[in-house]
């Protein structure tokens, strides 16, 4: 998957930049593991705190507070705002709950927003898997890196 990544953005010229909450950096790295990432690859932030998402992605106040740091919207603003940062053709963005604690009814461990902002717009998906703490955080990243390729692969 990876070498698809990779020569999709080579190929077509673009920039990449990520936004990871619970991932980490998990997704920076894996695009950086394929030589000639610097070709596509700009970098990233890791927003694992709220004030960092504010203060770096513009993520706003009333998004954290209506509806939490694990969201459709937080991951939507957070990709805009790495893009915007990193002036780059595309952002990944990630934001959810890796595990073992910190889930609730309605936001369970493994579950994960994972946006893709492009120049025409924003795409947000949800998933949500069970496995154990770093098994979920790489289905995060595969998730988000699934995304990338399904919009420009049609």
């Amino acid at each position: 998957m990876l070498e698809r990544v990779a020569s999709l953005l080579k190929e077509k010229g673009l920039w990449i930049a990520t936004a990871e909450s619970c991932t980490g950096g998990l997704i920076g790295h894996k695009l950086t593991n394929i030589p000639g990432s610097s070709e596509y690859f700009k970098g990233g932030v890791i927003s694992y705190g709220n004030e960092v998402k504010m203060k770096l992605l513009g993520v706003k106040e009333e998004t954290l507070k209506k509806y939490g740091a694990v969201s459709e919207q937080t991951a939507r603003e957070m990709a805009e705002g790495v893009k915007k940062l990193m002036d780059v053709n595309i952002a990944i963005a990630t934001t959810g709950i890796a595990g073992p604690g910190g889930g609730t009814e309605t936001k369970p461990v493994g579950l994960v927003y994972a946006a893709l902002a492009h120049d025409d717009g924003v795409i947000v998906k949800k998933f949500v898997f069970n496995g154990a703490r770093e098994e979920n955080k790489e289905s995060f990243a595969n998730a988000a890196l699934n995304i990338l390729l399904e919009y420009h692969e049609g």
